[in-house]
Parts: C-alpha cells; sequence; structure tokens
C-alpha cells in the first residue's frame, strides 16, 4: 500500500495554549482511519493541518507530505489549487449553502476548479443517483432532512474524485439510525473509489468500523 500522508514533528499552538506536541504519523492510500480522544486533544486541529486548511509551526523539523508533495513549500495559490484537486472535506453542520439548491451546493468546488461544465454535470447526476438524492437535486437545504443534506454534504466532498476525504464529526449531528447508515456510505464509496478517509469521531461503532484508530490525547497520539 502506498504512503499518501507522512508528517513528521506536527506542533501547533494558540496563544500559550500548546494543542499539538510532536505529531508523527503515516497514512496509507485506501484506508479508511478515525482519530479519536477527548474533547480539548487536538483532534480537529490535527484534522485541519493535514487537510491543509491550517499549518504546523515552522520548528523542529515538521513537515507534512500529502501525494508525495512538501505542503510547507507550496504557496497558498499552490496550496489552494491542490486541495481543489486532491482533497475532499465533511464538517459535522454540513456548511451547505442555503441559497443553492443540492445540485450546486454539490457543483461548488468543481466550479471553483473550473472543471469542464458538461463533465460536471454528468458527475454531479452519479452522485446525486449514488446518495440517493436525485429526486432532491432542485432542493435547497432547508427543503432536506438533516440525512439528505449531510449526504449532499458527501456528495460535495467527493464531485471532484479528491484522493483523501476528511470528516470532522460527521455524523455528530445526525440520529443513531441516520449516523449508521452514513458511516456505512463512506466504506462503500471507498471500496468503490478507492479514497482515503480521516475521520475524526466520537462515535465509537464508527471508530471500531475503521481499519485503524487513532487515539489522541493532551496533543499526543498515544496508540
Amino acid at each position: 500500500m502506498e504512503t499518501i500522508i507522512n508528517c513528521k514533528n506536527i506542533f501547533k499552538s494558540y496563544d500559550d495554549l500548546e494543542v499539538l506536541k510532536g505529531i508523527d504519523l503515516n497514512i496509507q492510500s485506501g484506508e479508511v482511519v478515525a482519530i479519536v480522544g477527548p474533547s480539548g486533544a487536538g483532534k480537529t486541529t490535527l484534522l485541519q493541518i493535514l487537510g491543509t486548511l491550517d499549518m504546523p509551526e515552522k520548528k523542529n523539523n515538521s513537515h507534512l507530505e500529502i501525494k508525495g508533495h512538501a505542503i510547507e513549500k507550496m504557496t497558498q495559490n499552490e496550496m489552494a489549487q491542490f486541495r481543489n484537486q486532491h482533497l475532499g472535506f465533511i464538517f459535522q453542520f454540513h456548511e451547505l449553502l442555503p441559497e443553492f439548491t443540492a445540485l450546486e451546493n454539490i457543483c461548488m468546488p468543481g466550479w471553483i476548479g473550473k472543471r469542464d461544465p458538461q463533465q460536471l454535470k454528468m458527475r454531479s447526476h452519479e452522485l446525486l443517483e449514488q446518495m440517493g438524492l436525485y429526486d432532491r437535486k432542485h432542493h435547497k437545504p432547508q427543503e432536506l432532512s438533516g440525512g439528505e443534506q449531510q449526504r449532499v454534504a458527501v456528495a460535495r466532498a467527493l464531485i471532484n474524485n479528491p484522493d483523501i476525504i476528511f470528516a470532522d464529526e460527521p455524523s455528530g449531528n445526525l440520529d443513531s439510525q441516520m449516523a449508521t447508515a452514513l458511516h456505512e456510505d463512506f466504506f462503500k464509496l471507498r471500496d468503490k473509489m478507492g479514497c482515503t478517509f480521516i475521520i475524526v469521531t466520537h462515535n465509537d461503532k464508527l471508530a471500531d468500523m475503521a481499519d485503524r484508530k487513532i487515539i489522541l490525547r493532551d496533543g499526543k497520539i498515544i496508540q
């Protein structure tokens, strides 16, 4: 299996609060990895750094490599382009734009990436069908259930065929039945598309389903 993420000596502080205290981590292509630990352990901070949404401190020979690219050597524009082409994101509260339909929300990363409009339309319809949302494509977020909104968010994360999906408490706002269905979707998508999933979760059931569970405590990996 190919290493898709390699990070060494990742530190992060906010003012006087040291959140990450030297993280070393390798993630393989196609893995479903769960990051767990108590509140305040640094899980979301680590996820944001691995997803290039935040940067580690430049000290102690820290290094983050994704798909063979040294992230610390990229300009902001290069990083934004890399993120759009290779990474997808799912958030706890879906973060859909309320003035746009489900179809338009799904297409948004593709429009940003200036994808071919015809290919984008075909891909968005495929994902709507896959997520059981085809008949809801013209509905705006407020017209969808919580589970439907989160499935739109998953489709949006997948629209550019990313190599890695980062999910921060993706089922934290769903009831247990919808959460289980969403978790099962992740594994089906991994098997079908081959993408890597890195998931921060408090859901023990999802964490136990993952290929690997990384336990974070006080800013360090303990397992």
